[in-house]
């Protein structure tokens, strides 16, 4: 950002002339702001990129609700994480499972 005498110029609206302009809060020091975007965020996704979601980020997830209802096929493990997902290529949501027992992290959808 632009500096005035050591204090930062934040944007400010003139709804009068409908410009932006960049003012110092410490003095009446103002500027016509060169473009009216103030921040820009990008993010670079390829197309068709898949999230990753990681075992240790399911199971250490303290918002995602567990049951003990369930056991893992693979393990025998009596607890699981589980959420709703769309399935790749499928319309509609799917029950996900992920096993908690640390040595296993097998996944199943219901």
């Amino acid at each position: 950002m632009r500096a005035c005498s050591n204090s930062i110029l934040c944007p400010k609206e003139d709804r009068e002339n409908k410009v932006l302009l960049y003012a110092c809060r410490s003095c009446d020091h103002q500027e016509v702001a060169d473009s009216n975007c103030v921040y820009q965020n990008v993010v670079d996704h390829a197309a068709g990129e898949f999230t990753q979601v990681l075992f240790e980020d399911i199971t250490s997830d303290p918002t995602l609700p567990r049951t003990k209802s369930v056991r893992c096929a693979a393990c025998g493990h009596g607890e699981a994480v589980f959420y709703q997902a769309t399935g790749r290529g499928e319309e509609g949501m799917t029950l996900f499972f992920v096993c908690c027992n640390p040595n296993c992290g097998h996944r199943w959808r219901e």
